[in-house]
């Protein structure tokens, strides 16, 4: 059962102010399209409606909180210029809006930061500083750096026109799709899924609303769980690896957000993948958080109507190219073999032909000779075949082992 919402003067951010940003930002960022899914329908067991998030001109939604956020400055704090933390997408949100608009920003990134994040937001115009291993280390440089030059901190979350601006993707989600009942985002901070709460709530009360965050990153899980979940490591989801979510944010997320779930790193990565071969859409690892979530828990969403937002496709292909070719090797259609073989003519085209009647096509051969605990006369055979799926690659290695030929595990 969806959680009673408070009332709306007790929040912080109300649906009026959510109306308000939705007039403010009218023409200047894309309404874009909220479609059902027929294929992840059928996968997921539910009705999966997706909001193409990643399709706005800097690939997020950030740019609705951004663009709020801006043109609330007074001329003076116009002319000073803003200053923001960010991992990539509010940075360019801001930085492309303030361009726009004619406000000089300055944007602090924290190292590790995809490239292509960093490369787009000084396309913008903006002045972009690395520095900090984390986006909390980011943000303490950005609130220094911004007092000592007088520029106004443009907070990526904890702020409620911010909140209010990434809201109006709620209005246009049921407005779109008046039958959505549950409502997959992800957090980071939690400026999303607050906006997207007051917003959907105001509509539909009794609307189920599911937070969705990294399994590396529990913030706003260990927070509203009363949980101690560790931190850790490098996460595909960037976009959502926030250590301190917002103080604002909590307090809308306690009232109104019936659960959060966490999501693996395989899951997000399968995510990504399906949404790239499926839908033949281009999502970063935070905005495939809830499609992972949903295909993590397919019992709980079905028969449903659910709303996923894709928030993001700001992406490096370098990184898409080891995610879909990752999802391949778990899918058993590329696979990795080690072959015991005698150190004679003629034995890698056995093995060849071997795995040619069976079906198996090989994108890469070497031998190994020196590093293996082999003996003299023999030789390790190192192979990726191509195989259909994992019954083919059960087939093909059970025709190499009634050939003789030893495959290590």
């Amino acid at each position: 059962m969806s959680k009673a919402p408070k009332k709306a003067a007790e929040l912080p951010v109300t649906p009026a102010d959510i109306t308000a940003a939705a007039a403010t930002i009218r023409g200047s960022v894309i309404a874009t399209d909220c479609n059902r899914s027929r294929t992840l329908s059928e996968i997921c067991g539910c009705e999966v409606w997706l909001k193409f998030e990643n399709l706005q001109f800097t690939s997020t939604f950030k740019e609705r909180g951004a663009l709020n956020r801006l043109t609330a400055l007074s001329p003076a704090e116009r002319r000073r210029g803003v200053i923001c933390m960010s991992a990539g997408n509010h940075a360019q949100g801001v930085a492309y809006h303030a361009k726009r608009l004619g406000i000089p920003s300055c944007i602090v990134m924290p190292i590790g930061t995809p490239m292509v994040k960093i490369e787009n937001t000084r396309r913008h115009g903006a002045e972009v500083i690395v520095i900090g291993q984390t986006l909390e280390e980011a943000g303490a440089f950005a609130r220094e750096h911004g007092e000592a030059r007088g520029m106004t901190l443009i907070h990526p979350y904890d702020d409620p026109l911010i909140i209010a601006g990434q809201g109006t993707i709620g209005l246009e989600m049921l407005g779109a799709a008046p039958a959505l009942d549950t409502l997959v985002v992800p957090i980071g901070g939690g400026g999303l899924i607050s906006g997207i709460a007051i917003a959907a709530r105001s509509i539909k009360p009794d609307l189920r609303i599911i937070g969705v965050e990294a399994e590396l990153y529990p913030s706003m899980y260990n927070v509203i769980k009363g949980e101690h979940l560790p931190m850790r490591g490098d996460t595909l989801a960037e976009g959502i690896a926030v250590k301190e979510p917002g103080l604002i944010t909590r307090q809308i997320i306690r009232e109104l957000v019936d659960d959060i779930v966490l999501v693996t790193e395989d899951q997000i990565e399968g995510a990504v993948a399906m949404l790239i071969s499926i839908e033949k859409t281009v999502v970063e690892g935070a905005g495939a958080a809830g499609l992972a979530a949903v295909l993590a828990t397919k019992p709980a969403f079905r028969g449903r109507n659910a709303g996923l937002v894709l928030t993001g496709g700001n992406i490096d292909t370098r990184l898409i190219a080891s995610v879909l070719t990752r999802e391949l090797a778990r899918e058993g259609r590329l696979t990795q073999l080690e072959l015991d073989i005698v150190d004679r003519p003629g034995q890698l085209g056995v093995v060849a032909n071997l795995l040619g009647q069976a079906g198996a096509n090989i994108i890469e051969v070497s031998h190994q000779r020196t590093f293996s605990d082999l003996p003299a006369k023999a030789t390790l055979l190192e192979l990726v075949i191509e195989t259909r799926d994992s019954a083919h690659l059960k087939d093909v290695l059970a025709q190499l082992a009634a050939a003789g030929i030893k495959v290590r595990p």
